[in-house]
């Protein structure tokens, strides 16, 4: 069931239940036209290169939009692809519609910080004047009382959002369906 409405782009918030797997309703998000171009552009994307791949928005801009603010940082968490492969494809879906490449640049963990495998990366880019930051669904394997990752993993929906330090950033706005998940129930 999609809770997307195609003519005021709002969005259901729901909230999912591990115990009992279910949905609740909350209340509703406002997802602006230009916010819509931007996951229209990512969805055609994907369908095109890679249908499995799942796209969901973290962090800030779901909270921002639950405040009824607007927000100009998404960050896209991708369901099983590094960014950096991610804005490679996404750049040859572009050339193959006639558009112009995206730029972006790849923000690699330092050795400082670890020798995370595979590596933290993130991807920052710009679509139609919005900042967005691609990250991969991941969980980390830590050795003993240390904060830094000796290992970081593809994960599921839920186990990135169990990993996210504060409560609000482990809500998503998933891209396919339309609808915030909360996955931990916190």
């Amino acid at each position: 069931v999609s809770c997307r409405n195609q003519i005021d782009w709002v969005c259901t918030v729901c909230s999912w239940s591990p115990k009992t797997k279910a949905m609740t309703t909350v209340e509703r998000i406002h997802v602006t036209e230009n916010e819509r171009q931007i996951f229209d552009l990512l969805l055609r994307a994907v369908g095109n290169f890679s249908p499995k791949t799942k796209l969901r928005v973290a962090g800030g801009w779901v909270r921002d939009k639950l405040l009824g603010q607007d927000s100009s940082d998404i960050d896209i968490a991708i369901s099983n692809m590094f960014p950096r492969d991610f804005l490679v494809k996404l750049n040859d879906y572009l050339c193959s519609q006639g558009e112009d490449e995206v730029q972006g640049h790849v923000i690699e963990s330092k050795p400082a910080q670890g020798k995370q495998k595979p590596p933290l990366e993130t991807v920052k880019m710009s679509l139609y004047n919005h900042s967005i930051d691609l990250v991969h669904l991941r969980s980390d394997v830590y050795a003993g009382d240390s904060r830094i990752p000796v290992k970081v993993e593809f994960a599921s929906p839920e186990e990135d959002a169990f990993r996210r330090d504060l409560t609000i950033n482990s809500l998503f706005y998933n891209i396919h369906t339309g609808l915030v998940e909360d996955l931990t129930g916190r």
